[in-house]
């Protein structure tokens, strides 16, 4: 992280950077070198003239660059020097121009810093001066006075300044001599003048030798023969309308297109009055561009003009008579430059990936160019406006792509910027560059959860390890900084044992049960889980799963009363009197589990004398189905089963003994063994037994029979246990009481226990429904019998 803080300035520093380049770009002394320069040899110390130390130049990545991008010289990064990188031809890198420049840049990458040099390419005299033609005709009347002047042809010299042609010599010159003139540009070109006259008669022809020779140490020479054929009078020679013809043409202007038309006239008559027109001087450049109509004077482009390569041309014509006599003019063409460059995008530096956090950075650097002039060579330089990016003018046609601030990876990873290069030429012309910017991801996401909460459901009695569910987070960021951690966070309640009932799969959010879950025991439990992601610093997020434990029916029904303890045996006692209906007893049952699993349902399994006894099925009232009669036993035996709604159903089995007595008052009658073993002892024994127990029965019964009307009425009785019957509908193999498939009210049963009995644990039973009052009090009335038992 620190070094892409160094490697992209705040926004103080780059407006300082822009201060330095401000500074440090202005135009700098020329260095020179003089052309044929060996390949390394020396020029300048550029890591002293710029002011940087030789160890600099490495660490900030410099680099030299010329603006045709060929790479005339090489910057020594261990020595400082700026060197020949290969030999300088300046003929080939300027022509005529003078002086020869060659500008180019020294850039620094780390930190941005653009220094301008120019480099001058001195003339070295290695071309000698070279006519157009080995062989030059001149013809000269005879009656030529002394004086006269003839044109020459000039020497070329690729070399200028004192490297040029200087000067012309003639030999032998017995009749004529050669001065040498200065023509436009500087040019030098040699005229013959006539010393002697000539006499056709005494010498037809001459034959002489011109000498060029240049200014250069040592000085470099030419030559070229000079025919001279003396004719006949031919007093007047061609004069051209205007010695200097001006013309200008637009570098696109098709093949055959006229450029100026030059004109001569000759006042002789016949042969000597005819004029021809010719180029002065056959030169390859001006033959293979031009061509001109001896007759008429119309000069017109055969190739295809180039301003950017040649911007102006001059060219000397001709015009002879059929004598031999000629005139001559100089036409200068003008080339007017068209928009027909497309402007030239070179990328300097570039940086193709950036962190999403960076502040405004520098992207790339890169030049722009158009060889074209004017209008047409001015550029103006723009990106699409849908980017979070601007472009900055740095030095002279240089341009800077910067960042408007800090990036969102997550809105969009990748940018591809087009910049486009417009020339203000007619029609405009335009370039275009594509760059791709990479956003490098930062840990700027926390992992988010797919809901804010989860609820799931497991079944009681679970294996250990069971997948229970899953939670999942997904972050935003990319790489590391989205690789999720699931883990389980502190339980809010210390009580809850979250350690030991579920773990989580880190990688995975899957939950699993450590062990098996109880729901009589258990049934909801919640706790958060924390998902962190794993970049730096790590962030996180927490979501509520809340776990319900399903019931099963896993406990069955457990029977309140009677007790099935081992004990004596419960008896309950039935009047003969008693009408069909008469509530004999209730048994009362509980189950442990929920729901379904917890409605429970009575049968009558097994009877001591079949059809005397009903069960209802879904109170566990015992109630006599017909009309006791003398003939019926005084014990009976009833096997019951109470069964609940669970899937598989489980049930537990209640035994139940009644008694038929003739009245309340009627002593308690013991059981068939009981007496059996007593009749075998003294009769008198067992009446005094008998009627002892008698008054002692009848009095404790009243006493307590007293009191516990007392207790019922202040409402001060105890109540132990409870048995209860859902509500709403039941299943179909449930007996409906009220004919409509639904119990009309749920009941709830308190039994009192007596301590200190026999024969009984229960004192009462009572109906605590308040809307059933009444019809509870009817079974109250045929409910109330001896022995301590009664039901309310």
């Amino acid at each position: 992280m620190e070094a892409e803080e160094e490697r992209f300035p705040t926004l103080r520093q780059v407006l300082l950077l822009f201060v330095l380049l401000a500074q440090t770009c202005a135009e700098r002394e020329a260095y020179s070198v003089a052309e044929e320069t060996e390949s390394g040899s020396f020029v300048a110390n550029l890591a002293k003239d710029i002011g940087l130390e030789v160890r600099e130049l490495s660490w900030r990545r410099a680099r030299v660059i010329f603006n045709n991008n060929k790479k005339h010289f090489q910057l020594n990064l261990q020595t400082g020097d700026l060197q020949v990188n290969e030999k300088l031809d300046r003929e080939e890198l300027c022509g005529p121009t003078e002086p020869c420049e060659l500008q180019f840049q020294v850039l620094l990458e780390e930190p941005l810093e653009v220094y301008k040099f120019k480099l001058l390419v001195s003339d070295i005299n290695d071309n000698p001066p070279v006519f157009p033609e080995a062989e030059m005709i001149l013809k000269i009347m005879e009656n030529t006075l002394p004086g006269a002047v003839f044109p020459l042809k000039n020497a070329q010299d690729l070399d200028i300044g004192i490297n040029n042609v200087q000067n012309y010599t003639i030999f032998p010159n017995s009749h004529f001599h050669v001065l040498t003139r200065n023509g436009s540009e500087g040019r030098k070109y040699p005229v013959l003048v006539l010393d002697k006259a000539l006499d056709r008669e005494e010498q037809p022809e001459l034959r002489l030798t011109l000498l060029a020779v240049d200014g250069g140490a040592p000085p470099k020479s030419g030559t070229a023969r000079v025919l001279i054929d003396v004719l006949d009078v031919n007093d007047n020679a061609p004069e051209f309308a205007q010695p200097l013809y001006r013309a200008q043409i637009l570098e696109n202007s098709p093949l055959g297109s006229l450029v100026v038309t030059v004109s001569a006239r000759d006042p002789d008559t016949g042969i000597n009055g005819e004029v021809f027109y010719s180029f002065f001087y056959g030169d390859e450049e001006i033959t293979r561009t031009f061509a001109l109509n001896e007759l008429t004077g119309e000069m017109k482009i055969i190739r295809k003009l180039d301003f950017e390569k040649i911007v102006s041309y001059e060219v000397d014509i001709k015009a002879s008579d059929g004598a031999g006599l000629s005139g001559k003019c100089t036409v200068i063409i003008q080339v007017v430059d068209i928009n027909d460059n497309t402007p030239a995008l070179t990328v300097a530096s570039l940086t193709s990936s950036i962190q999403e956090n960076s502040p405004e950075t520098t992207i790339a650097l890169f030049s722009v160019r158009d060889p074209d002039s004017g209008e047409n060579g001015r550029t103006v330089c723009s990106i699409q406006e849908d980017v979070p990016f601007m472009l900055k003018p740095s030095v002279e046609n240089f341009y800077k792509l910067v960042t408007e601030g800090p990036l969102d990876r997550e809105r969009q990873a990748e940018y591809n910027i087009t910049i486009t290069v417009t020339d203000m030429g007619t029609p405009r012309l335009k370039t275009q560059h594509n760059i791709t910017v990479l956003v490098s991801d930062v840990n700027d996401n926390a992992p988010a959860f797919t809901q804010t909460s989860y609820t799931l459901f497991i079944p009681e009695n679970n294996s250990p390890a069971l997948h229970i569910g899953s939670v999942s987070a997904t972050d935003r960021d990319a790489g590391a900084n989205a690789q999720v951690t699931y883990s389980l966070l502190p339980p809010q309640d210390p009580s809850l044992p979250l350690d030991s009932l579920v773990s989580i799969n880190a990688d995975n959010g899957h939950l699993f049960a450590l062990r098996a879950l109880d729901f009589e025991a258990l049934q909801a439990f919640e706790f958060l889980v924390g998902a962190t992601d794993r970049g730096t610093p790590a962030l996180s997020s927490q979501a509520l799963v809340r776990v319900q434990v399903l019931d099963a029916n896993d406990n069955a029904p457990f029977v309140l009363y009677p007790l099935q303890n081992g004990s004596a045996p419960c008896t309950e006692l039935v009047p003969r009197a008693a009408e069909p209906g008469y509530l004999v007893s209730k048994v009362v049952a509980v189950d442990s589990d929920s729901g379904q699993n917890a409605w429970l349902s009575y049968q009558l399994l097994k009877a001591t004398e079949p059809g005397l006894f009903s069960v209802w099925a879904h109170n566990g009232e015992v109630r006599t189905a017909r009309l006791l009669s003398e003939r019926d036993a005084a014990k009976h035996r009833l096997l019951l089963l109470v069964k609940d709604n669970g899937e598989p159903p489980l049930s537990a089995s209640v035994t139940l003994h009644v008694l038929l007595v003739d009245g309340f008052s009627q002593p308690y009658l013991p059981l068939p063994e009981v007496a059996a073993a007593e009749a075998q002892t003294d009769p008198l024994t067992v009446y005094l037994v008998v009627a002892l127990a008698s008054v002692s029965s009848l009095f404790l019964f009243s006493v307590l029979g007293f009191i516990a009307v007392r207790l019922c009425r202040r409402g001060t009785a105890s109540w132990v246990g409870g048995c209860s019957v859902p509500e709403g509908h039941f299943p179909g193999h449930l007996v409906d009481v009220s004919g409509t498939g639904t119990l009309s009210q749920s009941y709830q049963y308190e039994v009192c226990l007596k301590g200190g009995s026999g024969t009984s644990e229960f004192t009462f039973l009572k109906s605590v429904a308040s809307n059933h009052q009444g019809s509870v009090n009817g079974v109250e009335k045929n409910s109330h019998f001896g022995n301590g038992f009664g039901f309310n």
